[in-house]
């Protein structure tokens, strides 16, 4: 028996995530996405893992440059999540309206979120319409300072800190 993807879509909204834009550059195009997708998978060596969906121009950029920067927004950028998840479909150039720096591979990396981090691609794998990339971060810029952006059940939200009474 197969599992209807509806069902897991609408279990899924019960999970919240902080939200991430993921960019990449080969051959001077440059594209991103929203993904929340993402992990910390160890410390030393620093590995991370993201998912992308195969058929996005992101994931192409990213299987042909072999590197990927990864940017952690801000409870005030929201508008950046809408424009890189497509929500903004007007606009042509995602990145024309936002200042972007780079550190050693080249991939755009958003001013302003909260951290961000710039990755090679080590390994791949296949997963149903995604594709897994455990990558090396090779520079990391953030405190954990701030508020962080999160996203569940379909709208975005801001953390509130929990005292020990509740």
């Amino acid at each position: 028996m197969t599992l209807d993807p509806e069902a897991l879509r609408s279990a899924m909204r019960a999970w919240s995530a902080g939200v991430t834009v993921v960019t990449a550059i080969h051959e001077n195009e440059r594209h991103g996405m929203t993904v929340n997708s993402f992990t910390s998978i160890s410390l030393n060596p620093a590995m991370i893992t993201i998912s992308l969906q195969q058929h996005t121009r992101t994931h192409e950029l990213v299987m042909n440059s072999q590197a990927f920067g990864l940017t952690i927004l801000s409870a005030k950028q929201t508008w950046i999540s809408d424009l890189f998840a497509g929500r903004m479909p007007e606009v042509t150039d995602r990145f024309e309206s936002l200042k972007t720096e780079t550190l050693i591979t080249g991939s755009p990396l958003i001013v302003g979120g909260l951290s961000c981090m710039d990755c090679r691609v080590i390994q791949t794998f296949d997963a149903g319409m995604n594709t897994l990339f455990i990558s090396e971060v090779l520079a990391a810029r953030g405190t954990g300072s701030g508020e962080p952006l999160i996203y569940h059940n379909r709208e975005y939200w801001k953390l509130s800190h929990l005292n020990e009474s509740g």
